[in-house]
This record gives structure tokens, sequence and C-alpha cells, in this order.
């Protein structure tokens, strides 16, 4: 685990910032991917942040041929991990990359030509494949959740644009400037961090280009949509306590809040009715509509009211015919065609 490509005689341009919890199984998969960039002048930090499965992992490293500077600390969260891989980084570029996800070869040389060709760019990010989930695979990060227009503090609270966190390369100073990660967080993090710079006046932009493979976990915060909405709200909240809004932001922070709170009840009225609390689901429904003020949910109460238990034959019908594995082979080798 000692420096790479003699980093001690010249500085790394770019500074791989990979976090480690409980990521043994992984984090060699992630490792082989930046020994194998095109673009060679980086250091690559490994954070143990705590990690149960410690002796595996510096197994791994161990045995890895990526030389690596390494540093474990005792669990203080995602965001403690990357300041703590910020705060020995001797780039000027900070990668950011999850130590379950991996790049393509060309990922750093890519996204690097982006600050190259435009010097005013402060951040940076690319698509992603996503892998591992039957359901998701074969699909774009992008094509699920699109970026559109610009990046900027109006875009990411929308969520018009949604940056991918190991598919980002920023200025190691302008994450600085903004105030690196909130180590309170312990999830959405990143996104809290995109919305500062954002205010600051740092310039992102994005590229439609897939450079990044996406590992989606069961364990992963995607696949607990009502914990990840929660920590959208703490996010939102954080912004109108602390942050100096002006009458629009506050306005725009304000409604985008109600919006993910009722898809909060949204994803409630689901889980209760999957579990034929079909009550508990009208009530979770009829809280998420008086925001969302939707037709179509409005008749789904009404289906809930008069005929649930049809409805939920429906509806598990309609999830057999999802799941059908050939039904899915056909989805994925259409999306790829597309």
């Amino acid at each position: 685990m000692g420096e790479t490509l003699n980093e001690l005689d010249e500085a790394p341009e770019v500074s791989v910032i990979i976090p480690a919890y409980s990521a043994a199984a992984y984090i060699q998969r992630a490792l082989e991917s930046v020994r194998a960039q095109t673009f060679n002048r980086l250091e690559t930090i490994v954070i143990n942040d705590g990690s149960p499965d410690t002796a595996q992992l510096e197994c791994v490293l161990d045995q890895s041929p990526v030389g690596v500077r390494y540093l474990k600390q005792v669990n203080k969260g995602p965001g403690a991990a990357r300041n703590a891989g910020i705060g020995m980084a001797r780039g000027r570029f900070l990668a950011f990359l999850d130590a379950d996800d991996y790049w393509a070869p060309n990922y750093l040389a890519e996204q690097l030509a982006v600050f190259q060709s435009d010097p005013d760019v402060d951040l940076v990010y690319a698509d992603a494949l996503l892998t591992e989930n039957p359901l998701l695979a074969g699909k774009t990060f992008m094509a699920l959740t699109p970026s559109q227009g610009s990046v900027d503090f109006e875009g990411l609270v929308t969520a018009r644009c949604t940056v991918i966190l190991s598919g980002t390369v920023v200025r190691k100073q302008s994450a600085i400037d903004a105030g690196l990660f909130d180590e309170r967080l312990s999830h959405s993090e990143d996104y809290d961090l995109w919305l500062r710079m954002a205010k600051a006046g740092a310039r992102m932009v994005y590229r439609k280009k897939l450079l990044l493979f996406r590992r989606e976990l069961p364990s992963s915060l995607c696949g607990n949509p009502i914990k990840l909405r929660r920590c959208q709200v703490r996010v939102f909240l954080k912004l109108l306590r602390g942050q100096a809004l002006t009458g629009g932001e506050k306005a725009l922070v304000e409604k985008q809040l109600q919006r993910t709170q009722a898809g909060i009840k949204l994803e409630q009225a689901r889980q209760c009715f999957a579990k034929g609390q079909f009550a508990r689901a009208e009530r979770a429904l009829r809280a998420a509509n008086r925001v969302l003020r939707s037709r179509k949910l409005g008749l789904v109460m009404l289906w809930l009211r008069c005929a649930p238990r049809l409805l939920l034959g429906i509806h598990k019908y309609r999830e057999r015919r999802l799941l059908d594995p050939d039904r899915f082979l056909w989805r994925v080798r259409r999306s790829l065609a597309e």
C-alpha cells in the first residue's frame, strides 16, 4: 500500500478518493479500473471508515497491483471519509469513486479534457451504466434520471440535473471554498455540497457519455426510496435554515421540500397497498395529493375505496409481467438498441 507512480517525485494532477466501508468484496474492481486509466498522473487514496471487514480489505489492498495511500479511521460516515481524503490529496482535481463502482479506461482523460477546453468549469460529471439490479441492468443513469439544461442551483433543487458522485471530477479548491462535505449528514452529503457549490457560483457541466459502471446493490440508498427522500428533506431544511437565499430561491426550495415529502407519502401508500393495508394507503395518498393535486391519484383513491382487492390483483399481475425474465430481457435488448 505504498505511493503510486513515483508520486513523491512528481505531484499528481488528480487525486482519486475512495471511501471504504464493507467494501472488500468490490474494491478490487474499482482499483483495477483506476489502474487501467489512460491518464496516469494520479494518486489513489483509500479511506477505511471503520469498516467491519478491515482484515479482508487490507488483504485486498496488500495484494493489489495498484499502489494506494491508505488511511484508517474510526467510523465517521462517508462525508468525513471523503473530507479526510481531500485533506491528504495533492492533486488539483478530485475524482470521487465509491468502492463498489468502477470506471471506463478513458474516464479521467475524457473528464479532464473538459477542464482543459474550458478553464472556468469547476465540476464535470458523466453518465453511468447501471449494473447488478436485474430491473435496472442495461439502463443508464441519465436515462432514468435525466440531466437537462444548466447545472445551476435551480436545476439541482428541482432535480432537473442530478450529479452522480462516482462520475464526478471537481476542482479541489472549489470544493474547499464551498466548505467540503457536511459530516453531520450520513446520506445525501454530496447533494448538499453540490448545492452549496452552485449557490457560491461554481460552474458545473455534464457529459452524456458512458464512462462509469455503477452497481445498484440491494443495500444501496437508491433501493430505499423513503430513506432517500428523507435525506433530501434534511438537505432542504438545512438550506432554508442556513443559506442566504433570495426570495425566489427560498420559494423554490420550499416547493421542492413539499413535493419530496409528498413523494414519501406516495411510497408509504405503495408499501401499505402491497400489504393489503388499504385504509392506510388511501390516507397516505390523500396526504400526497394535497400537494401533487393529481387527477390520476384521485382515481386511484376512488378504486381503493370501491374495489381495493381488484386493484391489488391488477397491481400484482402487472408486477409479475414486469419481473418475467423473457419480458425483462426483451426490455434490456431494446434499451441497448436505442
